[in-house]
């Protein structure tokens, strides 16, 4: 398969004074108009690639350069949304959170950074580069192949890990980075998908019947260019299921189609993020055996994890909007859910409790 010719973002100009600078040069970076209202006072304008916005998703990214020993500040107004985020500061020393101070209910958020340079952001940066790591880790184990199952539209690849024979009749699904800012799923997902990775390679009533189908980066542009929601076509990829009008969506639903008739789809879980971390689930569209499988792997459970308290939500959310949730369930009578996780989830209690959970997942298909 042939990438289409690669579009790059062009890096914007940013802000530059005697005494500071601030720029959009990386990638995670949306490029920003900003503001110069004094030499070490600046503005930032978040606003999202489309409109309306779907639960907004303020995110946000810049590096800077405070020369001197005194502080710099940054307003970020943001058009359509408020703020939602605790900001990240990445400096050569590490990674911290900083507080900031909202501007009566107006929208907007002033940050005050210290002299030197660093990299704020919304969240975390996970990126491409991040994404090629894990891949490459986990392609190295027995058994896992790289695939590419397409292209974006500016020539990324839609990569995925398969795990398992052909013949095996069972498909298990894992989808991430849907929504760029959602970096708590990809915090669960990575774990998650390792466990399940070492227990299909080591329990042998696992091994054969089990294949696995592993998307982690779905909107590689929109996560390059620091979108909130959308791909590059402008398109909330999790209300494209079922119409496959992006290519990353339809990637991975031709690969389905390909998929031999002895084998199909018993359960897939869509990784995001939301203010609490809770799972989206069946309704009263569940059937029987869907509600035997919600019972013997998260009810009751909801308090287990040192930590990382969650919720179950049960109904039919968005219904007719090509969410994964919908389409897979429709398309397969399959379990189908959204494993959200908190925007201020710990990471290593969200960590062990995916790798708890990735390991129940397992035990509960075996039961059937």
């Amino acid at each position: 398969m042939t990438p289409p010719v690669g579009v790059s973002a062009s890096a914007a100009t940013g802000c530059h004074t005697q005494q500071a600078a601030i720029s959009f040069d990386f990638d995670g970076a949306p490029q920003s108009a900003c503001v110069i209202e004094g030499e070490r006072q600046f503005a930032i304008v978040i606003t999202p690639e489309h409109a309306p916005p779907i639960n907004p998703s303020p995110w946000y990214a810049f590096r800077y350069e405070a020369r001197g020993n005194a502080p710099i500040s940054v307003r970020i107004d943001y058009l359509g949304a408020a703020h939602r985020y605790t900001p990240k500061l990445t400096t050569a020393e590490g990674t911290s959170e900083i507080s900031a101070q909202s501007v009566d209910n107006s929208g907007s958020a002033v940050l005050t950074l210290p002299p030197g340079s660093g990299t704020v952001s919304a969240q975390p940066l996970i990126v491409q580069q991040d994404y090629d790591r894990q891949l490459g880790q986990l392609s190295a184990l027995d058994g896992v192949e790289r695939l590419t199952l397409g292209y974006s539209h500016t020539g990324l690849p839609i990569e995925a890990l398969h795990y398992g024979d052909s013949s095996a009749p069972e498909l298990i699904v894992l989808l991430g980075r849907q929504h760029p800012p959602e970096v708590t799923g990809a915090y669960a997902m990575e774990p998650f998908l390792e466990q399940v990775l070492a227990r299909l390679a080591s329990d042998p009533a696992a091994h054969g019947r089990f294949q696995l189908l592993a998307v982690p980066l779905l909107n590689p542009d929109g996560v390059a260019r620091g979108h909130w929601r959308a791909n590059l076509g402008g398109k909330d990829l999790n209300r494209d299921w079922g119409l496959f009008t992006q290519p990353e969506t339809a990637a991975v639903g031709r690969w389905l189609d390909a998929m031999p008739q002895t084998a199909r789809p018993v359960v897939m879980l869509d990784f995001h993020s939301t203010q609490n971390n809770l799972f989206y689930v069946q309704g009263d569209e569940a059937s029987a055996p869907q509600r035997q499988f919600l019972s013997r792997w998260l009810e009751g459970r909801e308090q287990e994890f040192a930590g990382y308290p969650f919720t179950i939500e049960r109904r039919n959310a968005n219904p007719g909007s090509g969410t994964s949730k919908n389409w897979f369930h429709e398309a397969y009578d399959i379990p189908a859910y959204t494993y959200e996780v908190s925007d201020s989830a710990d990471p290593q209690a969200a960590d062990a409790a995916a790798r708890q959970l990735a390991d129940d997942l397992i035990d509960v298909l075996l039961l059937d």
